[in-house]
């Protein structure tokens, strides 16, 4: 297989676990109090990363910035995880995955790295869309009060996008290596979950293998596997093209419900799924094209700074090169992610344009 087609399929990948972490989720919540869900998978994939960081002997020891970056953004990773997680326990896995890709369209109305000046109107009109379609979303079988897991989750989007701003403005002009930020940032989520789901922990041992089965993909899949496959995929191509293909996440999230779960669309619905998934996507193109002509009109002094955006809505920063000191990438502003990263989002790194980690 071409280099370009395997990193194609790769991003799709990442898309496919990160689409599926939302029914992962539910399905763990009808088994487990979602706090004890939310533990032991912060806890999991915070083993699986000290495991990676100490195979790397390579890579030196940890910066002063990766401690202070991992340390706000895994709690503000936290309550997006809290939030989505509660929200997917009482929504459709489908509506989970198309709601929470609204990221997208609110994260740029909070981030100002590496944009000058207001966002072309076409961008408000392309939030409005979004919009709509969350509206058509929440009708279900006809139109009547909103349900409690789309409200949720629409509350978890918004979260998200100011994690993702956050992101971008504690990173500008530091060099950070993601597995480490990663893991700074599950070890701060297992801290956080220990003493809320302690009382219920021993639920754990009752669980079967179908639960630990849940568990696991959300932590090793959902979260690390699709941190790393994402690093090394968006190191290999450009950013518009990861961009668009992460962003099929949505796509990935209500196929896997319908598929695995039983989600039925009514009319209403599938309208409102098109224009979600249209809406973002037109939404991303403007954002991205004023970026570049901002950039474009950026003294070579600012370029450098500018140059340090938010990353994925699951999670932490993301490469632009193969350097093992990266900075974040403007045009791959989410995870966890449920998760973020994910994240996810898990609690691995995602892309701002596609809903974290998870």
């Amino acid at each position: 297989m071409p280099d370009a087609r395997r990193t194609d399929a790769v991003l799709l990948l990442v898309a496919l676990v990160w689409g599926s972490s939302y029914l992962a989720a539910q399905t763990a919540t009808a088994v487990l109090p979602v706090l004890v869900v939310l533990f032991a998978r912060y806890a999991l994939s915070a083993l699986a990363c000290l495991g990676l960081v100490a195979a790397d002997r390579k890579s030196g020891p940890w910066t002063r910035d990766e401690i202070r970056l991992g340390l706000p953004l895994g709690i503000t990773q936290a309550a997006v995880l809290v939030v989505e997680t509660y929200g997917v326990a009482h929504t459709s896995a489908a509506n989970a995955g198309l709601i929470i890709s609204l990221t997208i369209v609110i994260t740029p109305l909070l981030d100002r790295t590496g944009r000058s000046g207001g966002l072309p109107p076409a961008f408000y009109a392309a939030a409005g869309v979004c919009l709509l379609a969350v509206g058509l979303l929440m009708s279900g079988n006809g139109f009547h009060a909103p349900r409690l897991g789309d409200l949720l989750m629409l509350a978890a989007a918004v979260i998200r996008a100011g994690h993702v701003a956050l992101v971008g403005r504690l990173a500008v002009g530091r060099a950070v290596r993601p597995l480490r930020l990663t893991t700074v940032q599950t070890l701060v989520g297992t801290v956080l979950f220990l003493i809320p789901a302690s009382g219920d922990l021993p639920t754990l041992v009752h669980v079967g293998a179908a639960g630990w089965a849940q568990l696991l993909y959300l932590a090793l899949f959902c979260s690390v596997f699709a941190f790393l496959a994402q690093t090394w995929a968006v190191q290999r191509t450009s950013a518009s093209r990861a961009s668009l293909l992460l962003g099929t996440e949505p796509i990935w999230a209500a196929a896997v419900g319908i598929a695995l779960a039983g989600d039925h669309f009514t009319p209403l619905t599938g309208l409102g799924a098109t224009l979600l998934v249209a809406g973002t996507y037109w939404g991303q193109a403007i954002e991205r094209s004023h970026r570049a002509r901002a950039t474009k009109a950026t003294p070579p002094t600012a370029l450098k700074a500018a140059r340090s955006a938010p990353s994925g809505a699951r999670g932490t920063a993301r490469p632009a090169t193969a350097d093992p000191q990266i900075r974040t990438d403007p045009d791959l502003a989410p995870d966890s992610g449920p998760g973020q990263g994910p994240a996810e989002d898990t609690p691995c790194p995602t892309p701002t344009t596609t809903p974290t980690t998870v």
